[in-house]
């Protein structure tokens, strides 16, 4: 059962002295798998449930089968439709990278480059050994469901006058952050699962052929996303967020722009906390915009493989 334990201050990390940089590791407990999902209590659970006001639901997820062209040389979706002859009845299998479309990144993706070494002290041969910090766990715990909040970067952007290339490395500050929170009337609470929204997957989807083909051509491509560093590490930790998650490639900006704040070393293998990715959320900041609510209950149950790395989130926002 998740549990709240209170957060120290930035400044105490690595909490495990001896361990690697900004680490959290102990937290809640030395065999902790849940990281910061133990934000997600039953009372935040009930708290999140009167965000549901309208009515209004809204899927997270992009399509499998996209992007057309996968980055990082990963495999593309295959979905084959089994015949059950002469019954008309129909079976269909599927093969896809679980890091291609829409994700949660899970404890076991990114390790300390350097520590090799991934969240509460994993070693890669416990990754190969077991199921510990597999996405599993999650599920076994109730998945990722809590009170979503959504800044609208590109609306603001937009708003603002500034005209953000989304396939470039483009990096949102704190700074701005904090001004969308500002503008959009937002109050964080903690345990809030996190979501920015660039307009990176419409791009994304907007290119064809050849073009599709050279973005993804060179690993990793270029793209819009948080600016890492330890700015952005500090505002995340004292925001006490559950999860963190966005439309763009890698949630920070590509290529990685910071070799000692990387937010997937930090957030992932030193927090335990997950981050979506390609998140698909251009109807849900429309639906946020029209009625002028930025928060909502969100709900995602990953797939269930025992010692999983990553997984679609299955996710739906209501509003």
């Amino acid at each position: 059962m998740a549990s709240q334990a209170e957060t120290p201050p930035f400044s105490s990390l690595p909490l495990k002295k001896d361990g690697p940089r900004g680490n959290a590791w102990g937290l809640h407990g030395p065999t902790d798998e849940l990281g910061m999902l133990n934000r997600l209590t039953p009372q935040t659970t009930i708290a999140a449930s009167k965000e549901i006001v309208h009515g209004v639901r809204v899927c997270t997820d992009w399509a499998l089968d996209q992007p057309k062209v996968p980055g990082f040389g990963r495999a593309k979706f295959e979905h084959e439709i089994k015949n059950k002859e002469p019954r008309t009845v129909n079976d269909d299998e599927v093969k896809f990278n679980t890091q291609s479309s829409t994700q949660w990144d899970g404890f076991r993706h990114f390790g300390y480059q350097d520590h090799k070494v991934f969240f509460n002290g994993c070693k890669p041969e416990d990754i190969e050994n077991s199921h510990r910090i597999g996405i599993n766990i999650w599920v076994e715990n109730g998945g990722v469901v809590g009170r979503g909040v959504l800044l609208d970067y590109k609306g603001w952007a937009e708003s603002q006058g500034i005209k953000s290339a989304v396939l470039d490395t483009t990096e949102i500050t704190v700074e701005q952050l904090d001004a969308i929170a500002t503008a959009q009337g937002v109050k964080f609470q903690p345990g809030d699962i996190l979501f920015v929204h660039s307009g990176y997957v419409r791009a994304l989807e907007a290119l064809a052929g050849d073009d599709a083909k050279n973005y993804a051509a060179n690993p990793p491509p270029k793209a819009i996303g948080v600016k890492s560093g330890e700015a952005m590490v500090k505002w995340i930790w004292e925001k006490q967020f559950a999860a963190v998650a966005g439309d763009m490639l890698a949630f920070e900006a590509l290529p990685f722009q910071s070799t000692t704040h990387w937010l997937h070393e930090w957030l992932l293998a030193g927090w335990g906390m997950p981050i979506g990715e390609l998140f698909d959320l251009e109807k849900l900041a429309t639906e946020c915009r029209r009625l002028n609510k930025w928060s909502f209950f969100f709900s995602s149950v990953p797939l269930n493989v025992p010692g999983g790395v990553a997984s679609p989130p299955n996710g739906v926002a209501i509003l």
